[in-house]
């Protein structure tokens, strides 16, 4: 389910809510045109002696995602349905790059969903709005479903007591890798558990022996063309969750704790950065921006063959695991801390809804993987639920079931790195995140590019933003 991201070197940011805890791991972003599907007309459940004596309720949820997240939310939903026949479910899909658009049409035109998908930005500014049933105060009300019993990171918050969105899947990002390649190579494995993981320099090294151009040679080898590679050692992409993965392992952060000072420009994160630019410019071992245009979704690259490795995020297992490439994964090389970035896209549930009693029983029903298994077992998100990371026999339902989605190295690399050393990511805290992200990101071009350092690059734009900075939603005021 990946929330709301771009290809390399796009950034963007991104789960769903109360109705549903689906993860809008859109590993690849779907750019097809909007399409609708009704629950009820894949399903002619037989209404029970119960459901007959109960008025008829349509559900309406909207999401981003590939061809395999939808097919899964379908299933998801008509099993929903199965059990709950007088309740129908309305699935809409929206391209990736098209859903804010849409949802505000929607909102202008007082057809809002119930519940679903929402990314960090539009989500920040209606939270401000009141637009959204705050899900603690739900919570509070159910007798079956505490607060406690999540993953701590997943809630999206404006104030310490109101979640305005919980995170749709629980989610974060690997080092996959194609095992055939690296042993080609003679590179070994990259580690699975973090206080294992790569140094820099020796993540450098071995994507430099990963990097081949069209000679056989490769970035370590005299004579290496960097202008005529047909395989780089690594990909990645330049929006601000995989940055801030080195960012946060590196000490540094957007702002300041106390939520009043831009800081991307200190030390700690300018080299970060600087080191993931120098990949691309300086080693030649990652893909310009000129050339990740003309290259396919990292899944495509890997699976072709075009990368041997990309640090990409944990939806990624989805399209591999289907494809059945021979990949394996790793944990992230580490800076200075073993952090890795949690994420997801929001879902949220809406104050329109004229149901709120069914809505909050389609959030129940996809917040915990028995509801729609397939959706976890397939490699498309992993729970928000802790009892699901710590609990054996239900990891065997989710990881074990389907070894092509989650391949040896997942449970140590992902599932048990995410549940250990987890952090959110920078759009579940950061106040006036879009206009932020945005004037960061249009900066960091030059860096890419390699006309500007690092530092160069984030003090110029310090100034600018420093004005837009409003706070955080994980500070107390």
């Amino acid at each position: 389910m990946r929330k709301n991201f771009g290809k390399f070197p796009v950034i963007v940011s991104t789960m769903m809510i109360s109705s549903l805890l689906l993860a809008a791991c859109s590993s690849s972003g779907d750019k097809s045109a909007t399409t609708t599907s009704s629950s009820s007309e894949a399903t002619k459940a037989p209404a029970t002696t119960a459901a007959a004596k109960k008025d008829p309720v349509k559900l309406k949820f909207t999401y981003w995602g590939s061809p395999d997240e939808k097919k899964a939310i379908e299933n998801a939903t008509k099993k929903f349905t199965e059990k709950y026949p007088w309740i129908t479910v309305d699935t809409i899909q929206i391209p990736n790059a098209d859903y804010n658009t849409k949802l505000t049409a929607m909102a202008a035109s007082n057809d809002m969903p119930d519940t679903g998908y929402m990314t960090g930005d539009l989500g920040d500014t209606w939270s401000k709005e009141g637009r959204f049933v705050n899900l603690f105060d739900m919570l509070k009300k159910d007798g079956e479903t505490k607060k406690e019993d999540f993953l701590d990171y997943v809630w999206y918050k404006n104030s310490p007591d109101n979640a305005w969105g919980i995170s749709t899947a629980g989610e974060t990002f690997g080092l996959f890798y194609r095992k055939d390649l690296l042993e080609k190579a003679g590179v070994g494995a990259p580690p699975t558990k973090a206080e294992n993981a790569w140094t820099w320099d020796q993540f450098v090294e071995n994507a430099k022996k990963l990097t081949i151009d069209k000679n056989g040679k490769n970035a370590a080898d005299p004579g290496f063309d960097p202008k005529s590679i047909k395989q780089y050692g690594v990909t990645f992409e330049t929006w601000s969750e995989p940055l801030n993965n080195f960012i946060y392992s590196n000490g540094g952060d957007w702002i300041s704790k106390d939520g009043k000072t831009f800081t991307l420009n200190q030390p700690e994160s300018t080299e970060a950065i600087q080191k993931l630019a120098d990949l691309i410019n300086v080693y030649h071992v990652a893909p310009s921006p000129l050339a990740a245009k003309s290259m396919p979704a990292m899944n495509v690259a890997l699976q072709s063959g075009i990368a041997a490795m990309a640090i990409g995020g944990q939806w990624m297992n989805l399209d591999l695991g289907n494809a059945k490439v021979n990949y394996d994964i790793g944990v992230l090389p580490k800076l200075k801390k073993e952090v890795v970035v949690a994420l997801s896209g929001a879902t949220v549930f809406f104050k329109e809804s004229k149901h709120p009693d069914e809505a909050w029983m389609l959030f129940k029903w996809m917040s915990n993987p028995e509801g729609a298994i397939e959706l976890y077992s397939g490699g498309l998100w992993m729970p928000t639920m802790k009892k699901w990371y710590t609990d054996p026999a239900l990891v065997a339902k989710w990881v074990d079931a389907n070894p092509a989605a989650h391949p040896p190295g997942f449970k140590d690399a992902m599932m048990n790195n995410l549940l250990k050393n987890g952090v959110a990511g920078v759009t579940y805290y950061l106040k006036n995140q879009a206009k932020i992200i945005a004037t960061v990101s249009s900066s960091l071009d030059e860096v890419w590019l390699g006309k500007k350092n690092a530092v160069d690059a984030l003090n110029a734009v310090a100034p600018k933003v420093q004005p837009e900075i409003q706070g955080r939603y994980d500070v107390k005021e």
